[in-house]
């Protein structure tokens, strides 16, 4: 009877998750031709490559990516981001996110280091939190009027996820926040053209 029980068990859980793969992959928007998401897999280790353009330049991307302390407000699954310390170009921040697909609940809650090099590169490790392992590098190219980024990072979930769509999840939810910060660099940029653009015209 038990064995019974968890063969219908294991095949209500498979047919499940087909049907949420199946979902995601319908409701996904299609993807954009200037943001490539790439999620991979090696063992424990999942690896995370993202490139991204933003007409923009980079000290306008540069200003929102480093804007923890107002990443809730950019990016919708972070919950909270708070600067801890700070000390010349090395910070240490507190973030805590939140996701869910179906029936499914993921929450992170994470202390980070970061290393910044102004208007070209950020580096970030992981100090505590709900991974086992976390480190990710941001470069920022300009490219004229238009800033391409790159993002490589690798990181040890501890936690299990179903692998039917665990990589479309990831991408999914990867290219919603790349999304999300160019949609506030733009938004940004449009606001301070328009603000320039009234103190000109009461000067004139």
């Amino acid at each position: 009877m038990l064995s019974r029980i968890l063969v219908a068990t294991s095949k209500f859980f498979c047919v499940t998750f087909v049907l949420m793969a199946q979902t995601l992959a319908h409701s996904a928007p299609p993807p954009e031709r200037d943001l490539t998401v790439r999620i991979q897999k090696h063992g424990a280790a999942i690896t995370v490559d993202v490139e991204l353009t933003v007409q923009a330049t980079a000290e306008e991307v540069w200003d929102v990516l480093t804007d923890y302390d107002h990443m809730a407000e950019i990016v919708s699954n972070v919950e909270s981001s708070k600067v801890l310390k700070r000390a010349g170009n090395r910070l240490e921040i507190t973030q805590k996110s939140r996701t869910t697909l179906g029936p499914l609940h993921f929450s992170f809650d994470n202390v980070r280091e970061v290393e910044l090099t102004p208007y070209t590169e950020i580096r970030s490790r992981l100090i505590s939190g709900d991974m086992d392992a976390s480190a990710f590098t941001t470069r920022i190219v300009s490219e004229g009027k238009a800033t391409r980024i790159f993002n490589h990072g690798e990181f040890i979930p501890n936690l299990w996820m179903p692998p039917l769509i665990g990589r479309a999840f990831l991408e999914a939810e990867t290219r919603k926040q790349f999304e999300e910060m160019r949609a506030e660099i733009l938004r940004r940029k449009t606001n301070l053209r328009r603000r320039s653009k009234r103190k000109a015209q009461r000067r004139n």
